[in-house]
């Protein structure tokens, strides 16, 4: 019974993101998230490499 509610939850949420997002609006949302979500990790890990850089300079 539980399951029957969830699938008829997720149907509902699948509509309301079909009716209200245009596709290119949804793919360039997804796409501009990623852009950012890359940027910060590249960011983390140049920075981490910095620092293990400069404890062995030491």
């Amino acid at each position: 019974m539980k399951s029957v509610s969830l699938k008829w939850l997720y149907s509902l949420v699948f509509l309301f993101f079909s009716l209200t997002l245009t596709g290119c609006d949804l793919v360039g949302d997804i796409l501009e998230f990623g852009m950012w979500t890359a940027l910060i990790i590249i960011a983390v890990i140049v920075l981490i490499i910095y620092f293990i850089a400069k404890m062995f300079r030491r």
